[in-house]
Parts: C-alpha cells; structure tokens; sequence
C-alpha cells in the first residue's frame, strides 16, 4: 500500500485530513481509506490523468520573469482534495457575508459623509494617505450601496485550528476559475468519490455571477448586454477572463472595443455597428480604466467609462474605488467596522495585526522584527513581504528601514502556523501549508461559493500559496456528513 496515515507526520500542525493520532478526521474517513487502497502504480496513474486534463482542457496561468518574459505553465495541481465539514462552513459562510456587507457600507462611507472618521472609528489620516481612495468617486453611492460585488478573502487556519481571515481582496480578485476547474479535475479523476461523498456543489457560480451583473444593469430589460473587460491575452489572469466570459455567454472585450459617445452611454463596436453596453465586469485595475480621469498614457482602458457609470448609463464590478478597503492597514481595522456598522462582533477574526504608523506598534515591530510576518499595504500576490523567522539579519535590518522611512505602508502579524494538508510527492504524500480563497458575491442578494480556491505551498516548511511563487491547488470539498 502506498500510502500508510500512521507514517503521516502532523508533529505540531492542525491537518485538515489527519489527526495527531494518525486517525484521518471524521469527515476524511472514507477518503483516506480509499487513498490507503490505491498502489503506487494506481496513483501514478491517476496524477497522470489529472495532468493529461489540465493540459487538455488549456489551463494554464502566466508568470513573468526577467530572463524569460512571460511564460504559460499548467496549472500545479493536487489530486488529494482538501475537506471541510458543512457544519463547520456554514458558521464560515455567515462570517463571510457580515465581513463583506460592512466593508461595503465602509466604502460607501468614506466616499459620502465619511461618519466612520467623524466619529473616531477610523482616522481620518489613514485615509488620506491611501493610494486607493479616488477623490473622482466622492459623493457618489453605486446602485444597491454595493461597490465590491466579487471578493475573495483569503482564510487560514492556525495549529489551534482557529479559522483567521487574512486579507481581503476587493479590486480585481482573481482565481474563482481554477476553482472550478480543479472541480472538473477532480470528477474526471474519482468520479467514484463523488458517489460516495455529498459534495456541496460549484458549478452554479456562473450562473450566480450572471445573475448578479444582470441585477445591476441600468436598463430593465431582460437580457441586459455584459461584457467581461480584459486587459488583454499577456495578463497573468487572462485564462480566467476567458473563462468566465464564455461560461455567462457574455461578451470577452478589450478597452479599444469600447466606445463612450458624447451621451455618457458606452457602446461595443461590433461588425453590425454599435450594440450599447449595461454591465461590465472589469478586470482592469482602476488606474488603467480610464486615460481621461486616471492614467493618460493607458491604452489598456476606455476614455469616458467614468462618466457613464457616474451618469448611472453602465454599471462597473468591482465599482472603481472599492480598493479603498483592500488595504492590509485598513485590513486592522475590519473588526471595528464591523462593530460601527453592524453593531455586531466579527465573527472570522483577524489575524493579530501591528499598525507600524502607531509609535508603540512600531516599537515593538521593530525589536521582534524577527518573529514577525511583515507586510505592505498594497502589494498582492505575496510580493514584497518579509517572513521574520525565514530571513537573515541583513534583511531584518532593510526592513527596519523601509519600515522607518514609511511607516503608513506596513503591518505585521506574529507568524502564524498554518494548517497543513496531505499532498502527494510521487506515491507519497507530505503535510503541506495551505489557504483558502473563498468569493462572496454581492447583489441584491450575498451569496458566498460552497468552498473556494485552496492554495498549497509545495515547498517543505513554505506557507507562500501563490502559484507565481512555487504554489498549486487542490480541489475544495465541502462534505455533508448529516445527509450520509
């Protein structure tokens, strides 16, 4: 046999398949004995079949290099799903959706009457050093109060099996399509585990995710005209526009196939002329939309988009500004917004967070810079981050002074233990450090995906998740052991 659960090592880690004992948890009983009967020539075979799929079905994501320029690579994958028990994700899901609705009341606050300021909740100056506030949204409220209508918050779980959001991404949050894919992965491979698991399904977010750009549309007509906006065929994420474009049945478009007439309203060129435009789902960050309010050099963009969504002609998601709140120093104060406008504690909390522009936070950073996790405020993709306990003294030092010179544009957070998962190394499988990127679309209705994208550091000891840097995936199961 392969794979021996009695040979698989959690030492101080909380696994999400095993516990210390070696037993597989309650809700992976039936996936570790069926993963304990395979042999080594059977999981070859099925990780091959999961590559063959992968690279049939063309997914891929882009990295970029200096040598090489950008570069297409299949998708790194796990074929060893990662579970959750319902009961537990939904107790995650209500967390989700009170997180979600104050970070949007949030927004919508600081571009109107700002009340979260005037009543010292929030200073004032945070805000107005933010490179994410856009004075050209003041005084403006979208349709619904909405402004982040797609967010991914990356969740995790420490040693003590404690679920901790740890940020939020609210401009362009991207990797709902690999989700699922990994989903489509997975059928194709053990088609027989979904037979014997009630796995919550995924497949409906499309439909989800039309239907909640249809909402927003300014025209009430029944099948509003949306079109997915890419920044074009060498963005990392252009598989996933793609994707999502072609599973709505909605209109994959660059900014030069748009137009804004002397009306305010935005058109598609198309080969029969112009065809008008009600929804468009905008994977372009905000300062590339538009040449005539943001960036006079984009080319990436569409020259009078603002003034048709602030004339209420087109609706935009994620409405520009929304970043305002995807800030990892704004992130410190989520537990308080929260409280502000909901009058309610969190319910996922936080994980502990140091605000390097508050003297005695600083202080203490500086002097256990070592033990600590420290961040900008607006860098993503796990770019531009010091992990205390896995650098040297020299980089310990460069930090203290990027830290100094800008205190405003960095947090830390204690190093945190992150729950691991078994992921298969030829016929074998190793404990690994994973995340979770779950979405929560809002519309006329919050609705939060029955899972999300987890991400797993490859590396032995590695908790960076993100594929540009050495990560891959595995599929999301939430199980239903009631209905067994």
């Amino acid at each position: 046999m392969a794979i021996k659960w009695n040979d698989y090592n959690v030492a101080n880690f909380h696994d999400e398949l095993v516990q210390t004992s070696g037993a597989p948890r309650p809700y992976a009983i039936d996936l570790c004995n069926y993963l304990t009967s395979l042999s080594d020539t059977e999981i070859i075979e099925y990780k091959a079949a999961a590559d063959s799929a992968i690279h049939v079905m063309g997914i891929t994501f882009r990295v970029y290099n200096d040598e090489e320029g950008s570069i297409d690579r299949a998708w790194p994958f796990d074929i060893v799903p990662r579970l959750i028990d319902k009961r537990e994700w939904q107790q995650i899901e209500i967390g989700l959706k009170q997180r979600v609705k104050a970070l949007n009341m949030f927004i919508n606050d600081l571009y109107n009457d700002q009340n979260i300021i005037k009543d010292g909740v929030f200073p004032a100056d945070l805000l107005h050093k933010s490179k994410n506030f856009l004075p050209q949204c003041e005084g403006f409220t979208p349709p619904l109060g909405v402004w982040a209508h797609i967010c991914g918050s990356d969740l995790v779980r420490d040693n003590q099996g404690v679920v901790y959001v740890l940020e939020d991404n609210l401009r362009v949050p991207s990797g709902v399509s690999y989700m699922m894919e990994n989903r489509l992965v997975m059928k194709r491979v053990f088609p027989e585990m979904f037979e014997k698991y009630n796995i919550l399904p995924i497949d409906d977010y499309p439909s989800q995710l039309y239907d909640m750009l249809a909402d927003m549309s300014p025209r009430d007509i029944e099948e509003p005209e949306i079109v997915v906006l890419t920044p074009g065929i060498y963005n990392s994420a252009y598989f996933e526009h793609a994707y999502l474009a072609q599973q709505m049945g909605a209109e994959l478009v660059e900014g030069s196939d748009l137009v804004v007439d002397d009306n305010d309203i935005l058109y598609m060129r198309t080969i029969e002329g112009l065809s008008r435009v009600d929804v468009v789902y905008r994977r372009i960050d905000d300062e590339y939309l538009d040449p005539e309010v943001f960036n006079p050099e984009s080319t990436l963009g569409v020259p009078g988009i603002m003034r048709a969504w602030k004339a209420g002609n087109v609706a935009l998601a994620n409405a520009p500004g929304s970043g305002v709140a995807d800030d990892k120093v704004v992130y410190a104060y989520v537990p308080d917004i929260i409280k502000y406008y909901l009058d309610e504690e969190a319910l996922i909390a936080n994980v502990p967070t140091y605000k390097c522009f508050i003297d005695e936070e600083r202080e203490y950073v500086l002097n256990n810079i070592e033990k600590m996790v420290v961040k900008p405020a607006n860098e993503s993709g796990g770019y531009g981050m010091l992990i205390g306990p896995h650098a040297s003294a020299e980089e310990h030092e460069e930090f203290r002074k990027l830290i100094a010179e800008d205190p405003r544009n960095y947090v830390a957070q204690p190093m945190l233990i992150l729950s691991t998962a078994p992921t298969l190394f030829d016929t074998k499988v190793e404990p690994r450090h994973l995340d979770l990127r779950p979405f929560v679309l809002s519309g006329k209705n919050v609705t939060v995906t029955a899972g999300g994208l987890t991400r797993v550091a490859m590396r032995k000891g590695s908790t960076v998740v993100n594929s540009s840097q050495g990560g891959g995936s595995k599929d999301t199961w939430i199980v239903d052991m009631e209905s067994i």
